[in-house]
């Protein structure tokens, strides 16, 4: 199993998050565990292109300090939601023989979501524990409604 955290980049983890506090107790606590059982942890950053908030060069585009990677952990980089495209994931997995994939991370109904059903077409177990991801509210749904929804 690997610990692939999504997103967790200075523009989006903000306290504007529904449940702040416990997804960043929880997502620290899996990220402890993980490299402690010698468990790969794996960064994906979004890039939004250049002159956006999460681009490369900016201060949002970097991991936000709580989840700092370690020095040797992997970053990959995407320009879509799905992680698994475009970014030399999917292959890297493949490479190691990874089958079962523990997701954590932003945003709920983008990235995360995406994650989920684009990493079950591509044949990996997928585990998403509780409070580990999270998202802020829209136009339609709080933070809370979305979460649980999802």
């Amino acid at each position: 199993m690997k610990l692939l955290v999504i997103d967790v980049q200075n523009a989006v983890y903000t306290p504007a998050l529904y449940a702040f506090d416990a997804f960043t107790e929880n997502l620290t606590r899996l990220m402890q565990a993980a490299r402690s059982t010698g468990t790969e942890v794996i960064f994906i950053r979004h890039d939004d292109g250049a002159g956006e908030p999460l681009s490369p060069g900016n201060a949002g585009f970097e991991i936000a300090a709580p989840f700092a990677p370690l020095s040797g952990e992997r970053i990959f980089d995407k320009n879509v939601n799905s992680p698994f495209r475009s970014s030399g994931l999917t292959e890297y997995l493949r490479g190691c023989g990874e089958d079962t994939l523990m997701l954590a991370g932003l945003q709920t109904e983008y990235c995360v979501d995406a994650a989920v059903k684009c990493g079950f077409e591509h044949g990996f177990r997928i585990i998403v524990p509780a409070y580990a991801n999270t998202t802020t509210d829209n136009a339609h749904l709080t933070g809370a409604q979305t979460y649980h929804y999802y």
